[in-house]
């Protein structure tokens, strides 16, 4: 992974159990559409916001461990480097999920991050919307 100056993102560190930001379901027409690097292994993203990502637990990623991850989105080039930390395991119907939250971004990677659910919230909207509109979801507290 190329060095890169780290910018911090601001989050609480009581805020483990529960996003303050919007959760975006990683798929697009039933296909994962967001993908994370994690030690070798390219693992699909069961969901991502503005703080963090949840993907399918295993041994490697276990409560507390820090790690370096690639985030990646589906047949488009750019990336977003990054260290993130397990916050919580969740027991799932098909598989186990673990809960990250995000430690640090490369620089540029908030604002890449931040193009990336503007685009797919516009792009998997049931509705009509604005872009803005799209950037208020991305950018507001959870509706849920």
């Amino acid at each position: 992974m190329k060095a890169a100056q780290n910018e911090e993102v601001d989050l609480e560190p009581g805020a483990a159990e529960r996003r303050a930001r919007q959760r975006f379901v990683a798929r697009r027409r039933g296909e994962s559409c967001f993908w994370a690097l994690v030690d070798d292994r390219r693992l699909a993203l069961n969901d991502l916001s503005l703080e963090g990502f949840s993907l399918p637990a295993s041994s490697i990623l276990a409560t507390g461990v820090a790690f370096d991850f690639v985030l990646q989105r589906e047949d488009l080039p750019d990336e977003v480097h990054g260290r993130a930390e397990v916050v919580n395991q969740i027991a799932g119907e098909d598989v186990a999920k673990a809960g990250c939250r995000f430690l640090t971004l490369a620089e540029g990677g908030a604002e890449r991050l931040h193009e990336w659910l503007v685009a797919h919230v516009l792009v998997n909207a049931s509705v009509r919307i604005t872009e803005k509109d799209a950037e208020r979801i991305v950018s507001g507290p959870s509706l849920i």
